[in-house]
């Protein structure tokens, strides 16, 4: 067999892909069928869920394997990864802009496109009958959680290139603490809301919005929850670490779009 004359990675033939867009489609169809109240809807998107946190736990595994194990993540190949991931979070910020689009569209043209459905009066935003969140209650609280964690992951990251692995736990273990509190403060939050999903142009954005962010927290934290327990495996060295980082970048991208709904749809329409 000839030797290996570039420094990039050739991956083995994978089942993940395929198997994580079977489970997507098996979580989105589910997730039509729960909002039309057809039967099993629900259990469906119990069932996506679980099988797209299953095919992502494997094909993350194995990309782990191939850095620490197989040695492939070269420096070409961890240019290439960053690109990837840079270019998701690109499309994750395309995400929740459409969601921003829809929230002040509505808010700025309340007549249109849904006229005969949830009429609104010119002018009036949020809509008559809706009782909003003091922006200074909880979301204020949710706020300065967000941004708590955003330091004590700088504080993680900062220990591990320095190598002091000690502090790289305590940072880890403060963020996903924090993270899990805020799930906790959002999840109190919608039980006393006072307005429904249903309830209009005004609470289908609100719940959308905020709602998709909480599921990113959570993503968020899990990811970070797995840097942790390679923390203590000792498969997260200083010299790569790339899952951490980008979990890193995740993070902080997730701070900026609570900060962008906290002054948007809280604050300025509170």
């Amino acid at each position: 067999m000839s030797a290996q004359k570039h420094p990039y990675h050739l991956v083995n033939p994978s089942p993940w892909p395929i198997v994580t867009s079977f489970s997507l489609l098996v979580l989105v169809v589910g997730g039509a069928l729960a909002l039309h109240k057809e039967p099993f809807g629900l259990l469906v998107v119990a069932a996506g869920v679980l099988l797209t946190g299953l095919a992502a736990a494997f094909w993350w595994r194995d990309v782990i394997h191939e850095g620490w194990a197989d040695r492939a993540h070269t420096p070409a190949v961890q240019r290439g990864l960053r690109l990837g991931m840079a270019l998701f979070i690109i499309s994750e910020v395309m995400f929740f802009a459409a969601f921003f689009w829809a929230y002040f569209g509505a808010a700025f043209f309340p007549r249109a496109p849904l006229t005969d459905v949830w009429d609104i009066a010119a002018g009036v935003w949020p809509p008559e009958g809706i009782y909003t969140f003091d922006p200074f209650d909880l979301p204020f609280l949710n706020t300065l959680i967000l941004l708590l964690s955003a330091t004590t992951l700088t504080w993680a990251h900062g220990a591990l290139l320095q190598g002091n692995y000690k502090e790289v736990k305590a940072g880890l273990w403060w963020t996903v603490g924090l993270g899990a509190f805020f799930t906790l403060c959002q999840a109190y939050e919608y039980s006393h809301a006072a307005f429904g999903l249903t309830d209009g142009k005004y609470a289908a954005t609100f719940f959308l919005a905020t709602g998709f962010h909480g599921v990113h927290v959570i993503v968020g934290t899990i990811f970070l929850a797995v840097c942790l327990r390679r923390a203590y495996s000792g498969t997260l060295k200083k010299e790569v670490h790339l899952g951490f980082e980008f979990g890193a970048w995740y993070w902080h991208f997730v701070d900026v779009v609570w900060l962008f709904l906290f002054i948007g749809i809280y604050w300025l329409t509170s």
